[in-house]
Formats: C-alpha cells, structure tokens, sequence
C-alpha cells in the first residue's frame, strides 16, 4: 500500500490519517508521478521523472516521436508496457496527452496536459 497524493498533497482518509491506495490506483499514481516529475530535479534519483517538460523546445513535427521516447523512458522502472502515446496539441501552449499502458494482461490509461 502507498499514501495517497492529490496535487503533490497527500489525501486526508477523515479520522486523522492518510489515505493509502494499492494495486491499480497505486500504479496509476506513480505513473502519473513519474510523468509529471522533472527528470534530474531529485538530486538522488536523477532518473526518476520525464522530460516531457522539453518538448516545447522542439520543433512542432518532433514532439510527438519524442513523448514517446520521454514517457518510455520515465516509465522503465514501472511494471508496464508502454502501448500509445498520442499528442494532441490544444489551444495556450499546451497539449493533451494519451498514454495507453499494458500492465500483466490488462490496460492503463492516462491522460495529462503539458506545456509545449
């Protein structure tokens, strides 16, 4: 079992502790962890988190072949396979994005906004 986090906060369970998550939920919050997470921000785990937050400083036409290389590589010490990505641009400099995970036979999606 692992605490519960809800933006970078952990989560109340209402009698004076803290909620903790396990199996699916868990994996689901890492991964959304290891996505959102600058990659080389924690000084003794440089290789915990993306670089996603790069993509902006690609040219438009890259950004999709490099999430994908960004999210697989963020992900390689997650028990799952990385299955899609799909980057869809919106409007203000950011951009939606899909990831479709294979975890022991059964699926993981998530979806999060970056900058780009």
């Amino acid at each position: 079992m692992e605490l519960e986090l809800k933006n970078g906060d952990y989560v109340p369970d209402g009698i004076g502790g803290v909620r903790r998550v396990s199996g699916r939920e868990a994996l689901a919050q890492r991964v959304l962890f290891r996505l959102t997470a600058r990659r080389g921000s924690f000084p003794f785990w440089p290789e915990l988190g993306s670089r996603l937050y790069q993509l902006g400083s690609l040219p438009a036409s890259q950004r999709s072949a490099a999430a994908v290389q960004y999210v697989t590589e963020a992900l390689a010490q997650e028990p799952v396979d990385v299955e899609e990505v799909v980057l869809t641009p919106q409007p203000g400099g950011t951009a939606e994005l899909q990831v479709r995970l294979s975890c022991q036979d059964t699926g993981l999606d998530v979806m999060l906004e970056v900058q780009v």
